[in-house]
């Protein structure tokens, strides 16, 4: 079984020498009533929980996976794995659902620098069960922001006590991303409601035996939509219709014609049900305006692209600690550096400095990936709960432009960090056994869903940074150029991001320039900019906790500087390998005949 302890101190870290979390929660009347004594016991309760509950069910879970049968009306019905069940009760008896939702419909409230925390652990220790609590915040937070009065009344308390689950109904198997092309229809009835008919696939959390209700939000085009995305709506279908008891409270009442098709059968997280789901006229219910159902869906996706990137720190902190430990028991060969241990026939993995190499990567990857994570997390939170609109305006400017960095950034990285710590295994890393393969398997998925890596970058060069002349860029640019010339420590990373900054504004407007003589250029360098972008990010971050380290006592702030000379040395220098790929283009892609990609 694999190991795994939370890193509670740099999670505190982070809130505390990093951010200052504390003292912005007790400006502002909203989240005063929290305090990091408060955020202690959250945390520790979660690492206990994650730990006891969650994490040894994740190789079960993956062996066994989902299981899909037909109930007695004929309808397809997913069984989760063993265990599951009960680990989920007592996650919602504990009320974690609910952790980081409004309190207005029965949430607790906490900001999103601590419900970053409760994702991390919960996709560190079990990614398949983490996705089907984290798929009904998404619908959650859709409805809050989108729904009506009423239809909130009826769903969220329901969600956020765990009692209800939600699910995002996207994609059909002719149309992929481009959801323009979807053909569920939306067929109104007199009563207000329509029937829902069509097919959707990649459903994660499409059906379980978790809660007593699965509330759908299903992409779809009524009959008078016009053609592409602008036609799209957005509606509620519930598993269960709902009605309401003698006391007024929402409780399920007869099954909707909506129903699993089969579920897909995956390389990864395979104790999470990604179904295939048959709408037959199924009753369903507008949220918002007519055909503005992609914007509302967005806010989920968003939503979840973020914890996404989450998933890329998670998969790494667990293959660390895995790989870390391996590599002190296991004995090979001597070291480079002499011999460790002259009593024995080899010197332990760790005193081989290509070893150090890859659990450095990996080390590099999740401490910094964390930090990034917590300053969107704070941006998020400013654009909540601040009352100051300028404050706001560059939070939700900071969201949108760093959303897909975070999610494409975080799980390539991630993914590339599991693979090396499943490197520090040798052939044991390959085998079921050590239990390394099962974290490649599940990190490979978040690369993929939510919008591929690739139109993260299409998204943050084509949209973010292209269609204001990159000002949106150019102002985060100032304000790491600021916290620079501000900062007190004397270490490297500061030359080193005034430096990256410099080479990304110059970057940036080679390619601005290039994209406006050569429209189709931005798909030949958008993963590459994106790249580039990141590893500036990362810079900016390590400056911060380089800056929240200098000065203090002891091994843990003394390993912080060092972990930024090794970012220095071994992982920032591939930023201008990224910047030189982004400049070449698409022009030698598409030199090509169509016939040289035909099979032989």
């Amino acid at each position: 079984m694999h190991i795994y302890n939370a890193p509670l101190s740099d999670m505190r870290f982070l809130l505390t020498d990093v951010f200052d979390a504390p003292s912005f929660w007790q400006a502002n009347d909203s989240l005063n009533h929290i305090d990091m004594d408060t955020v202690d016991i959250v945390l520790e309760s979660l690492s206990k929980f994650t730990k006891n509950v969650l994490l040894p069910l994740n190789r079960s879970g993956d062996e066994e996976g989902v299981g899909f049968s037909h109930d007695e009306e004929g309808y397809g019905a997913v069984s989760t794995p063993t265990g599951f069940k009960q680990a989920y009760e007592q996650y919602k008896e504990g009320g974690w659902v609910g952790l980081g939702a409004t309190p207005e419909y029965g949430g607790q409230g906490f900001p999103k620098m601590v419900s970053m925390f409760q994702e991390e652990m919960m996709f560190s220790t079990n990614q398949a069960f983490a996705l089907y609590p984290n798929l009904a915040l998404g619908a959650g937070l859709c409805l809050l922001k989108s729904a009506s009065e009423t239809q909130k009344d009826m769903y969220l308390e329901k969600i956020y006590a765990g009692e209800w689950a939600g699910t995002m109904c996207l994609t059909e198997a002719h149309a992929g991303t481009d959801l323009g092309l979807i053909k569920t229809k939306a067929v109104p009835n007199e009563d207000g409601s329509y029937n829902i008919t069509g097919s959707k696939i990649f459903v994660t959390g499409g059906d379980h035996d978790l809660t007593e209700n699965i509330i759908h939000l299903v992409l779809a085009k009524t009959p008078n939509a016009p053609a592409g995305s602008k036609g799209i709506s957005l509606f509620i279908v519930p598993k269960y219709l709902i009605k309401e008891d003698s006391y007024g409270d929402h409780q399920i009442g007869t099954r909707n014609t909506a129903s699993v098709g089969a579920v897909e059968h995956k390389m990864g997280v395979k104790g999470s049900a990604t179904c295939v789901l048959n709408f037959d006229k199924a009753k369903g219910w507008m949220v918002g305006e007519e055909f503005t159902g992609l914007a509302s869906m967005f806010l989920v996706m968003n939503y979840e692209r973020l914890a996404i990137g989450m998933q890329g720190i998670a998969v790494t902190e667990l293959a660390y600690q895995n790989a870390a430990a391996y590599a002190n028991d296991r004995l090979q060969s001597r070291s480079d550096s002499g011999i460790k241990n002259p009593d024995k026939s080899a010197d332990a993995l760790i005193h081989h400095a290509d070893i150090r190499r890859m659990l450095l990567n990996a080390k590099s990857h999740a401490e910094v990936s964390r930090c990034f994570a917590m300053y969107v997390a704070k941006q998020l939170d400013i654009a909540k709960y601040s009352d100051d609109k300028q404050l706001i305006a560059t939070a939700n400017a900071r969201v949108a432009l760093l959303t897909p960095i975070t999610k494409a950034f975080l799980s390539d990285k991630g993914f590339e960090a599991t693979v090396d710590c499943q490197q520090v295994f040798g052939g044991h890393g390959y085998i079921c056994d050590a239990g390394m393969e099962q974290i490649v398997r599940d990190a490979r998925i978040a690369q993929i869903y939510e919008g591929a890596n690739g139109i993260q970058g299409l998204d943050l060069l084509g949209r973010k940074v292209a269609k204001d002349s990159g000002a949106m860029l150019f102002d985060f640019l100032t304000e790491i150029r600021r916290f620079i010339a501000n900062m007190q420590a004397d270490h490297g990373i500061k030359q080193a991001t005034l430096k990256a900054a410099d080479n990304l504004e110059c970057l940036t407007k080679i390619l601005l320039n290039n994209m406006s003589e050569r429209k189709d250029d931005v798909n030949g360098c958008a993963v590459n900019y994106l790249h580039a972008t990141g590893y500036l990010c990362f810079a900016y971050m390590y400056a911060m906790m380089v800056a929240a380290s200098q000065h203090k006592e002891g091994v843990f702030y003394a390993n912080k500087l060092k972990l930024a000379d090794y970012f220095i040395d071994h992982i920032l220098p591939r930023m201008q390998m990224h910047m030189e790929l982004a400049q070449a283009g698409s022009q030698s892609m598409m030199a090509f005949d169509l016939a040289y990609f035909e099979p032989a």
